[in-house]
């Protein structure tokens, strides 16, 4: 489980971090844990933790958090279990944010700062759907920037089609292919990488077209 602990979210408003959480690609079992303290002398009831602002690519188990009772002075922690998609950006810094509001309608917020680390390794992935007619999507992912050729071959090894040539960044990555024209059969795609650092990666999968 990867257990991301936030700052204390004080019972006061505008609360900010600077801190940069970095999450896992395309990793489930993952738990935010935030703790609120009422800063007050006066207890705090029927609080309700909601996040506010989430990334499409982050999956929350639950939609909010309940505090019955927060007596001044003392802590709870709200936590929140959520996956990453493996479609999230890597490498970059998107917001997060997360409100307290109580019985009588007052409100904090806290945002905070998350970045999707790259994937540790390359891969290609089954074509979807297979079999197909007369558009598939191929996907893959890259653990760093690098140049990326996707090419299609018949059975008999003849080159039908380019569908990718270009510079990718590090993530995941989908190319769409449209066989209208094919005929019925077994293709191979096959894609090769050249990263920036210098490391290659080939990898071919078969697929079929249904007419």
């Amino acid at each position: 489980m990867n257990r991301f602990l936030l700052p204390l979210l004080l019972l006061t408003r505008g609360a900010t971090s600077q801190t940069v959480y970095d999450m896992p690609f395309a990793s489930p079992g993952n738990v935010i844990e935030l703790t609120v303290e009422n800063s007050s002398r006066m207890p705090q009831t029927a609080l309700t933790v909601k996040p506010a602002q989430v990334p499409s690519w982050i999956i929350l188990e639950s939609p909010e958090h309940s505090i019955a009772l927060l007596p001044g002075g003392e802590r709870h922690v709200a936590r929140f279990h959520f996956s990453i998609d493996r479609t999230a950006p890597v490498n970059s810094n998107h917001s997060l944010s997360f409100t307290v509001t109580s019985s009588d309608g007052h409100l904090w917020t806290k945002t905070i700062a998350v970045r999707v680390s790259p994937p540790q390794t390359f891969g290609l992935f089954q074509n979807y759907p297979n079999p197909f007619n007369p558009t598939t999507t191929i996907s893959y992912q890259l653990p760093v920037e690098g140049l990326v050729t996707i090419r299609i071959f018949n059975l008999i090894g003849q080159e039908v089609a380019l569908l990718a040539e270009g510079i990718r960044t590090a993530g995941y990555h989908q190319e769409s292919w449209n066989a209208s024209g094919f005929s019925s059969g077994m293709y191979i795609y096959h894609i090769k990488s050249v990263s920036t650092d210098g490391r290659e990666f080939s990898e071919r999968r078969s697929m079929m077209l249904v007419r």
